[in-house]
């Protein structure tokens, strides 16, 4: 037995081989487009309406656009897909129209062109008539049909074979077991190459290019791809910045301190690499420290630092903090570089201060993170948010106060009080006015109306259980006027039912309760599938990045200075935020849940409660909440009591109760066989809230 090996050389297995070969090059690079795309669903949607234009936002829309194509889809390598997706076609058309040669089995019927049902008599006779027509000495070829000697002897050759296979033992044996009478054959094998492309010496060419390809690019990739991992860290920084970003975490640390952390990171080596690090340095610091906006000690931190891409960076930082003019393009550019980049770094130093679980680094985190956003320096007045906000004009707004003015608190003063601090010679025209002013009321600002502790499907919460935080609130945008007044089912938790494996499970589909039957039983309606809503993208006129708003909720503890519940993080909500205008908001009452396990042991613990905007300085929230843990043999025997504290109504106590007004329990009546199942409707008389809820600060 033999093997052996054929060439494509009739074009019908190439195709398959290219097919194969693109799909696994084009495929991949199609998915990671399509991820790539779909990294930020926020993106997609529009920005605040305004028309407010600051001296240097061409210089920032450049960079905005020059980043997007940087992080989105290169488009040689659009071009690549399309053209895989191109070949991959081709190839498939040519698979469907290329007929593939069929390879008869050998079969001793059809050569003597007999039934298989044919008797022995009728075998013999069948081959002494084709020997007796077919055979070499008698037959001769026919010219019409181009036939020759050597086709006339294989012609018999086949004939007697075929008699052989179906008279003979041992032959048909042979062909029983190996499908021939000639006993076990070679097999052959097609290589789905066309024999031009490897014969005529081309061959060595072949080896060349899968050496390249398997031998170099792909161990190249995969390389590139492995220490690219190893070299970040999960936060998107270099292993590096974040090691020394541990070291400069401090427990006591603020934003300023925060800032200067992040002027450590190992990218703004790669920015300032050689001779840049120096370039316009003196310049910068000159305007910086004549600048009112630095704090004295801050001032100190950068003459401390060593000259080099750290203080460049640093004192980049101040100037775009600042606001502060450099009168040169190229370190304008620049100035709007180091904001983005140590936004970037912020992220692994809030993994490291949510490490520690201390409250004062963490907050400072999300604190630098409003101010970098933003372009506001640390402890400036939240007023520096609107356009046309200059230093004249918050002055004007805050006079000698000591606490700085929020947007909302400006806001809801009076439009006649407000013009006469912030229009006139000098300050605001007519037509800023009410720029700012429009854009002031379209900014998401989440106020909290309630926020309180649950156990689904429980009345108590008992030591370890898992314990949600709700928190109720809407986007009430500063200076909104007609706000509707919150009403008690807006507050209402309802817990979902115990069939509803969707809402339990966090899926979309819910079933929401609507009433009950005559038996007291809850009945549930299933509501329609929503959408996740996301805000507007970030307001940031100076920040050289598109950013999506994000919202972080957690509790600490007051007293000993620790982070109780790690911060959960909301980037999108269960009800439309505004109109379809974009502009006018909706006030749904949005819900957030966190879910944590309760302390092991009874008792009321009272933590602060945080919600924080990582994207707008004043927008958040803090207040008091207290989480009541009830023994759970105590919660048990107020479970009992709570059942029994109501008669029925066709009893004696339960008609009494019924004169008084007071409230009875509807006595239901059960088949013998559901009786050892679960009894009673009261147990789902309550399914919204549980007991615990705390009282925490209402709406203002």
């Amino acid at each position: 037995m033999s093997t052996d090996y054929a060439y494509d050389e009739e074009g019908h297995l190439w195709p398959f081989f290219v097919f194969t070969l693109t799909s696994i090059v084009t495929v991949p690079i199609t998915y990671s487009l399509i991820k790539s795309s779909r990294n930020d669903p926020a993106a997609a949607l529009k920005r605040i309406h305004t028309d407010y234009k600051h001296d240097q936002s061409s210089v920032v829309d450049t960079l905005r656009k020059s980043e997007k194509r940087k992080d989105g889809s290169k488009p040689w390598l659009i071009a690549l897909v399309i053209a895989g997706w191109a070949v991959m076609g081709y190839m498939l058309y040519l698979i469907k129209i290329t007929d593939a040669p069929v390879q008869n089995l050998w079969n001793p019927y059809d050569i003597l062109g007999i039934s298989e049902s044919a008797t022995e008599k009728q075998i013999k006779k069948t081959y002494k008539m084709l020997s007796l027509k077919f055979h070499p000495d008698k037959a001769r070829p026919d010219a019409a049909k181009n036939e020759t000697i050597d086709d006339l002897n294989r012609r018999y050759v086949e004939i007697s074979k075929a008699y052989q296979a179906l008279t003979d033992e041992d032959v048909r044996n042979n062909f029983i077991q190996f499908g021939n009478p000639d006993g076990k054959q070679g097999f052959s094998i097609n290589i789905a190459l066309p024999k031009a492309i490897v014969s005529d010496g081309n061959g060595k060419y072949i080896v060349l290019i899968y050496f390249a390809l398997f031998g170099v690019l792909l161990p190249y990739l995969v390389g590139s791809w492995w220490y690219g991992t190893l070299r970040r860290s999960k936060e998107g920084v270099l292993m590096e910045s974040a090691n020394r970003l541990f070291k400069e975490y401090q427990d006591n640390i603020d934003e300023g301190g925060v800032v200067a952390a992040l002027s450590s990171g190992q990218e703004f080596e790669d920015l300032f690499k050689g001779d840049k690090a120096d370039a316009g340095l003196s310049k910068i610091e000159s305007k910086v420290m004549a600048s009112d906006e630095l704090p004295p000690k801050e001032k100190k931190k950068l003459e401390d630092v060593e000259s080099g891409p750290r203080r460049k960076a640093l004192a980049l930082l101040w100037a775009y903090l600042g606001r502060i003019e450099l009168g040169d393009a190229s370190l304008e550019k620049a100035k709007f570089q180091v904001a983005p980049i140590a936004h970037a770094l912020n992220k692994s130093f809030n993994a490291i201060a949510l490490a520690y679980m201390n409250t004062t680094p963490l907050l400072a985190s999300y604190f630098a993170s409003q101010r970098l956003i933003q372009a506001i320096p640390p402890k400036a007045s939240p007023l520096y948010q609107l356009p046309h906000f200059n230093s004249t004009i918050v002055e004007a707004v805050e006079g000698d106060s000591r606490v700085h003015t929020t947007v909302q608190a400006f806001m809801d003063q009076p439009d006649a009080k407000r013009r006469s601090l912030v229009v006139g010679k000098g300050l605001l025209t007519d037509a800023q006015y009410k720029e700012s002013i429009a854009y002031a009321k379209q900014l998401p600002y989440l106020r909290v109306a309630k926020a309180f502790f649950k156990v689904t499907g429980e009345k108590f919460i008992i030591p370890s259980s898992l314990v949600t935080l709700v928190v109720k609130g809407r986007f009430v945008p500063p200076g909104s006027e007609k706000v509707p007044d919150v009403t008690p089912i807006d507050l209402e938790d309802i817990d979902p039912a115990e069939d509803d494996l969707d809402a339990i499970l966090g899926r979309k589909k819910t079933k929401k309760l609507v009433g009950k039957d005559e038996k007291g039983k809850p009945i549930y309606e299933e509501t329609a599938e929503s959408e996740d809503v996301y805000p507007p993208l970030a307001s940031s006129p100076y920040f050289a990045r598109d950013h999506s708003p994000r919202w972080h909720v957690f509790l600490t503890d007051s007293k000993q200075g620790r982070v109780a519940v790690p911060p959960f993080t909301f980037v999108s909500f269960d009800r439309p935020i505004y109109e379809s205008d974009g502009k006018t908001p909706t006030f749904a009452m949005q819900t957030l849940k966190a879910q944590f396990q309760a302390p092991p042991q009874a008792g009321h613990y009272t933590f602060v409660m945080h919600v924080v905007c990582d994207s707008y300085v004043g927008f958040d929230t803090k207040m008091e909440v207290t989480l009541v843990v009830e023994d759970a043999s105590r919660a048990a025997d107020m479970k009992v009591e709570e059942e029994i504290s109501e008669p029925e109504e066709d009893s004696i106590a339960g008609i009494m109760n019924a004169a008084k007004g007071a409230p009875t329990k509807q006595r239901v009546i059960k088949d013998e066989e559901d009786s050892d199942e679960e009894s009673g409707t009261d147990d789902d008389e309550d399914d919204d809230t549980s007991d615990t809820n705390t009282d925490t600060e209402a709406e203002n």
